[in-house]
């Protein structure tokens, strides 16, 4: 037992009235104690529910990304004039609506856009489709790369992908407490705002609540993160709504400005897709990136012209919009996706022999 973890665990665990919050240094130990399962399981799932009940702080989350940053291989930086965007989703997926955000960085990063996503598996209490499940059926399979070779197909096509089990095992060993608690822990707070990438980066964090904002600019002023975008997206995620406004959060430097996009006002307004069986959604998806026009199309063009703006390739949302939609009209995004199997399938083969 960790008698230092158990301290801690004393602090927000006491009840309504009697819990402490952690300081930063705290929050930080208290997580790499989790991560290298120094503290015992019941003290892990103590610590969780605790801490769900009491609410984490901004300064506790900063804690805790420092440990995460302290205890995982993060992609080193590439060369880029642009900041690589990070687009960080809720890592137990989606039931409800139909998920955007590799077809959105698809077009980014034809576009000269580089992108990251990160996440897992299917992921308790949810289990809702992750975004591995995604790349899959557009026949991406990131799984068996090292961080190393992720890097490098980074470089070489401008998108990346750090999954959890085989780049951040030790996050990855926390993942079974979920389901045993049966509710989320901060953990999938700490998903949403944590930078896998080393470099210059651009980061995009989804959430639901608005509260949950409050705490990403807290732990993000703490951090010296000066470059952010927050949405209130579908399901928690980065991908922007369209039956409702668009309620998004501009974070440069020290300047943090409200930005609220009415789908109606640029001739995007419409239901939301439900998430349809997965084979169905992966034809779409590739149909989508071959030109042909449909609702799935549209809701990307929606989001992809908000984050060519955001990212300051198109100097007017509507010129992201006209960006966006002759990306895929053209079979850009398609292309992209090619190159990208074609940078994997590189990796994998076997060097040729040369025959004297």
């Amino acid at each position: 037992m960790s008698y230092e973890f158990r301290d801690l665990l004393k602090k927000v665990g006491s009840g309504t009235h009697t819990n402490e919050n952690l300081t930063r240094q705290e929050a930080e130990t208290a997580t790499r104690l989790m991560l290298l399962q120094e503290a015992t399981p019941a003290q892990i799932g103590a610590f969780m529910i605790s801490h769900r009940i009491k609410r984490p702080t901004g300064e506790e989350l900063a804690g805790m990304l420092d440990a995460y940053d302290a205890l995982s291989d993060r992609l080193p930086a590439i060369a880029s004039k642009i900041p690589v965007t990070v687009m960080c989703n809720p890592y137990d997926g989606r039931s409800r609506t139909a998920p955007l955000s590799p077809l959105i960085a698809l077009v980014l990063a034809a576009a000269g856009v580089p992108v990251v996503l990160h996440g897992g598996d299917r992921m308790p209490t949810k289990e809702g489709v992750p975004l591995i499940e995604l790349w899959d059926g557009l026949g991406v399979n990131w799984k068996p790369l090292s961080i190393a070779q992720v890097h490098q197909v980074l470089e070489n096509t401008g998108l990346g992908f750090v999954y959890l089990p085989t780049h951040f095992p030790l996050a990855h060993g926390l993942v079974p407490y979920r389901e045993q608690i049966g509710k989320r822990p901060p953990f999938s707070t700490l998903e949403l705002m944590w930078n896998p990438y080393a470099g210059e980066s651009h980061l995009v964090c989804g959430y639901v609540h608005p509260p949950t904002e409050g705490m990403f600019r807290d732990a993000f002023a703490m951090r010296g993160t000066t470059n952010f975008t927050t949405v209130k997206g579908l399901e928690g995620s980065c991908d922007l709504p369209r039956d409702r406004t668009a309620i998004i959060g501009i974070g440069m430097g020290e300047k943090f400005e409200r930005l609220t996009l009415v789908p109606r006002d640029y001739g995007f307004a419409a239901r939301e897709l439900p998430l349809t069986p997965l084979d169905e959604l992966f034809t779409e998806m590739q149909a989508t990136l071959k030109g042909e026009f449909s609702e799935l199309s549209q809701a990307v063009i929606w989001n992809s012209g908000f984050y060519l703006w955001r990212s300051h390739i198109c100097t007017s949302l509507e010129a992201g919009f006209a960006q966006a939609k002759a990306i895929l009209e053209l079979g850009q995004a398609e292309r992209k996706l090619q190159q990208l199997i074609g940078a994997i399938a590189n990796l994998r083969s076997p060097a040729p022999v040369n025959s004297i």
